[in-house]
């Protein structure tokens, strides 16, 4: 369940957020090319050291710094634990989040549409590079207690199963979407 070989490339699905997709699509992630998690929690830093930052995700952070502290402080503990004990999994921050399954996916897209982020739809994709899947009920509001954040971090990592687990996948390398499967706009 955990991750799988880089070499074979294999099928998931992706609820589309933040900007449409095509079929025929070729994604790369991971090292230089982040995601939005990472854009988010550099922009906190900047904020947090006192640069000047401007834009729609800056507004979004500091309406809500306590918030997205704890998110970042969170991000920040996965990817140190992940760098030193899990190199072998694809980055949160480098990575594009799918599902196992399409049902998975379109419960994530009615939660994401719930949460009032536009879903534009749901792809099949077939990846050629690292595959993690986890219990996202492992996540956890970071405290900035590095040691306690390290040790949460493990858990996910892990993947130690929480009682009702939500199953996200973390995928890298390169990505093809094969097939819009639900649209929603």
């Amino acid at each position: 369940m955990r991750s799988r070989s880089k070499n074979m490339p294999i099928t998931v699905y992706h609820a589309i957020t933040g900007r449409p997709m095509s079929e025929g699509q070729t994604i790369i992630m991971g090292g230089d090319n982040v995601n939005g998690v990472c854009e988010r929690v550099r922009c906190f830093e900047q904020i947090e050291r006192g640069e000047q930052v401007s834009g729609a995700i800056a507004e979004l952070i500091r309406a809500d710094m306590d918030r997205w502290k704890k998110v970042a402080r969170r991000e920040q503990a996965l990817e140190r634990v992940r760098r030193a004990e899990f190199p072998q999994y694809p980055s949160r921050m480098a990575c594009l989040y799918a599902s196992r399954t399409k049902e998975e996916a379109i419960t994530w897209a009615r939660f994401f549409m719930e949460s009032g982020r536009d879903v534009y739809a749901v792809a099949r994709l077939t990846v050629s590079g690292r595959v993690f899947t986890g219990d996202a009920c492992n996540c956890f509001d970071g405290s900035g207690d590095a040691a306690a954040d390290d040790e949460l971090a493990r858990r996910y990592w892990r993947v130690e199963m929480t009682e009702r687990p939500v199953f996200e996948t973390l995928i890298d390398g390169e990505i093809v979407v094969s097939e819009i499967v639900e649209s929603y706009k």
